[in-house]
């Protein structure tokens, strides 16, 4: 399973429909596409939230990213994440 971080952008529309039950469907959308959420949290600055899900790969992250958005009326641009660890033996194994 990969980590993806998803950063959101509220829509005015998507705005008003901030709920307890919508972020709820949020997940369970992402559960449909065979992940699991680690974590939600709202931000401050240029995003207004990120989900930190794993998903089987990077064409199941695309889906989610479109479902969410059609669900939701919240943008994602979401970037794959791997542990800072083996980012280190990676660039290490490059010597």
């Amino acid at each position: 399973m990969a980590t993806f971080f998803m950063f959101g952008k509220y829509s005015h529309e998507a705005l008003k429909k901030i709920s307890p039950e919508r972020t709820r469907k949020a997940i369970n959308t992402v559960q449909k596409f065979g992940g699991r959420v680690k974590s939600v949290y709202a931000m401050l600055g240029g995003n207004d939230l990120v989900f930190i899900v794993t998903l089987p790969g990077a064409a199941q992250a695309t889906m989610v990213s479109i479902a969410l958005t059609r669900l939701t009326g919240i943008s994602f641009t979401t970037s794959e994440a791997i542990p800072v660890d083996q980012f280190d033996k990676l660039a290490k194994d490059m010597h």
